[in-house]
């Protein structure tokens, strides 16, 4: 488990890089937290930095869109999904529990 701020310091509608690697992006919207890698799998572009609505987030190079609850691109031109991390709140506080490598793999799609 990572620690990454305290929901209060989250607003929704808002996001939040982690420098590890590779990054994460941790996102408050429509009241729910998501945390996936930052890279979009197109091309290397923050997600963080990209446009966000609702449980999708638009890369902000190319317009490629990501489902935060699956990690799968729901459009070209991006077309393996990011890997999705859990999120829980304790006390208050937001916690990244970052997924093993295999499930990145395992969770890789192509876009319908």
């Amino acid at each position: 488990m990572l620690p990454v701020c305290r929901l209060e310091d989250l607003p929704e509608g808002e996001s939040l890089r982690i420098d590890l690697e590779p990054p994460i992006a941790v996102f408050h919207s429509d009241g729910e937290l998501y945390a996936i890698d930052d890279t979009c799998t197109h091309q290397d572009a923050s997600l963080s930095e990209g446009w966000l609505e609702g449980c999708l987030i638009e890369c902000p190079l190319h317009a490629a869109s990501f489902d935060l609850r699956t990690g799968k691109p729901t459009c070209l031109p991006a077309r393996r999904a990011v890997r999705t991390h859990s999120v829980t709140v304790h006390d208050g506080m937001v916690w990244v529990h970052v997924a093993a490598e295999e499930t990145e793999q395992a969770g890789r799609g192509t876009a319908a």
